[in-house]
């Protein structure tokens, strides 16, 4: 009963952010000439302005925020430790790097694909080898390797953008804070979103097992190495996937996974929808947020999901001190 409440809540929850989403920009106008338009009551220019840029660009931010969410919940049961995050852990450089090689290169779309993915895998192939101190990864390494490698990746970012043209300069930089502006579709997010949340609700009873340790998922019959194998591909994929869509948005897997259990528990049969509809939320309203304060300028998105991921990493890893040594 507590996880059907708790899902509804989200769910609304959703709704109003996507409503807000699309009731709210820079064009001047208000909400209710909005809806009238998509009724088919009054201006077709904003009926075209809703559906074909702002309802695009929501989708994509809901997508978005989904993936992320996933991925972090996903990295917080592979590694055994409540802060992994694809942005803390350099999962997001290392898709970003590889995403701006191919972006630099001229590729297309689905090479910066998988080039991002490859630079996803590598990143967390990379943390996952040096975090080994012969059969144990303690947490604390491994939040620290995570730290080191993304801030390399931070390096080889900076090495890109001092040697890009200055005519997409601008556009890079934005794209690497966060930027929904350019989001090509959001159907890639929104599918791999769906398709890994539900996943995970099917795994959930075998994730709940994994997150107590290796040797007791053996004892209980779970297949523990493709277990972790799906879990690290299902986090890169997830993780390149929204850096293709809308560069690196970070914090998004490391809030909203522990606001779910905070308002829930930490059975994955509630953590995997939960996480769908709360990180598509939080994305929402932080991309809404970037192109209204200040409009018609735009803010970048990874901006405020930092404002907020800051304070409560530092919050919890103050409070996980004692289980990180």
């Amino acid at each position: 009963m507590k996880r059907s409440l708790l899902l509804l809540l989200l769910l609304s929850a959703s709704v109003l952010a996507l409503a807000v989403g699309l009731a709210t920009g820079s064009s001047g106008f208000e909400p209710v000439a909005v809806w009238q338009s998509l009724a088919g009551d009054s201006n077709p220019m904003l009926r075209d302005i809703v559906l074909e840029l702002r309802l695009p660009r929501v989708s994509a931010a809901f997508g978005t925020g989904a993936a992320l969410a996933l991925a972090g919940a996903m990295m917080q049961v592979l590694l055994r430790n409540p802060l992994a995050d694809p942005y803390v852990l350099g999962t997001s450089g290392g898709a970003a790097v590889g995403a701006m090689l191919a972006l630099l290169g001229g590729a297309g779309l689905l090479v910066v694909n998988g080039a991002a993915l490859a630079g996803a895998l590598l990143s967390t192939l990379v943390v996952f080898a040096l975090a080994q101190t012969g059969s144990n990864r303690s947490p604390g390494r491994l939040l620290l390797t995570g730290v080191v490698i993304a801030a390399g990746w931070g390096a080889l970012i900076t090495l890109l953008l001092a040697t890009a043209p200055d005519s997409s300069l601008r556009s890079m930089l934005f794209w690497l804070m966060g930027d929904f502006s350019y989001a090509a579709s959001p159907w890639p997010s929104l599918l791999l979103a769906a398709v890994a949340g539900a996943a995970g609700y099917l795994l959930a009873p075998a994730l709940n097992v994994l997150a107590t340790g290796d040797r007791q998922a053996a004892l209980l019959g779970v297949a523990v190495g493709p277990a972790r194998g799906a879990l690290y591909v299902g986090s890169s994929l997830l993780t390149a996937v929204a850096v293709t869509t809308a560069g690196t948005v970070g914090f998004v897997g490391l809030v909203v996974p522990h606001l779910v259990r905070l308002l829930g528990d930490s059975d994955h049969r509630t953590v995997m929808p939960a996480v769908v509809l709360a990180g598509g939320s939080l994305v929402v309203i932080a991309d809404t947020l970037a192109r209204s304060v200040l409009a018609p300028r735009q803010l970048p998105v990874g901006a405020i999901t930092a404002m907020i991921g800051v304070p409560i990493f530092l919050l919890l890893l103050r409070r996980l001190n004692g289980q990180l040594r």
